[in-house]
């Protein structure tokens, strides 16, 4: 009786730990953050010239860790909104699972773990990293239920890791992570706005309203048209040879313009065809455009 009530006992023990962990992985947005950190890396094996194994996992975890205090503490700032939403509803502290304590005692461990871990590879690289924090956490988080401006600031902080990589890699912020910066700045409109049209009716619940006019209109799909168009003519720019190290070659071009293709494509059928399936085909495929981008740039250095 003794062992059946010490192995019960245990069984609810590790039930709770495993419930604790899930709720650690929900807070710091786990595959949000592995897809952030994945453009870090190939921005940093764009730049490298002597490849330090210390740096690179120092820009992985230190990458993760950043951008995973950002999420952490978004969801401290907007748990009883994310309790309104069905998306969101289940996260730790919008169902009650996780106190505002915890929250911000996990999400201060991961910026300080962060934080150390990208000086530990550059003063420039970290403070690139905290200024993604801090504009994320102190502008774009309260920005949010007030204005569709948000996103415009939202996507400072979120076009700051394909750049982190190289500024890892060279210690120096010149004209190659600028167009890092600028790619992926641009690709997070049509991105986000397909998110927003997507999830158009759940966000009102919050009061949030994300698309650039407020509605799911024709001015918010031409202008999803339009930075798609802008993001394609920025990640071709480099095949023009006036980025500095930042060179790509036109077999490379090539392949990037059809990904281009493949990205416009979706964005136009959105025109033709304004529906939530319409949109969330684009956001599929905005999310397949960027890091296949990334992965063209990398094989292009190491191939061409």
């Amino acid at each position: 009786m003794r062992e059946s009530i010490t192995a019960h006992m245990t069984g609810r023990q590790e039930r709770t730990i495993a419930v604790r962990l899930s709720d650690y992985v929900q807070l710091l947005k786990f595959r949000l953050t592995t897809s952030v950190v994945f453009s870090a890396l190939a921005g940093y094996l764009l730049a490298v010239e002597t490849y330090s194994a210390f740096d690179m996992v120092a820009l992985v975890f230190g990458g993760f860790f950043t951008v995973g205090a950002s999420n952490a503490f978004n969801q401290v700032w907007e748990r009883n909104r994310d309790a309104l939403m069905n998306r969101t509803k289940n996260r730790p502290m919008a169902a009650g699972r996780m106190s505002v304590t915890e929250g911000l005692i996990v999400s201060t461990i991961a910026l300080i773990a962060g934080a150390f871990l990208l000086f530990s590879i550059n003063s420039l690289t970290a403070y690139f990293g905290l200024a993604s924090v801090v504009l994320y956490t102190l502008f774009y988080t309260p920005l949010k239920a007030r204005t569709p401006w948000a996103v415009f600031v939202g996507a400072f902080p979120g076009a700051i890791p394909f750049m982190l990589g190289w500024v890892a890699a060279a210690n120096d912020f010149d004209i190659e992570p600028g167009i890092l910066f600028g790619i992926q700045f641009l690709w997070q409109f049509p991105h986000f706005w397909a998110i927003g049209w997507v999830a158009y009716d759940d966000y009102a619940k919050a009061g949030y309203y994300l698309l650039p006019t407020r509605e799911k209109d024709a001015t918010s799909i031409n202008l999803i048209i339009t930075y798609t168009v802008w993001t394609i003519i920025a990640s071709l720019l480099p095949v023009f040879h006036f980025t500095g190290a930042l060179q790509l070659s036109w077999p490379m071009a090539i392949v990037t313009a059809l990904l281009g293709v493949w990205f416009l494509r979706s964005a136009l059928a959105l025109r033709k065809n304004p529906s939530k399936e319409a949109a969330r085909k684009l956001m599929l495929t905005s999310v397949g455009y960027l890091p296949l981008v990334q992965i063209v740039y990398v094989l292009d250095k190491y191939l061409f």
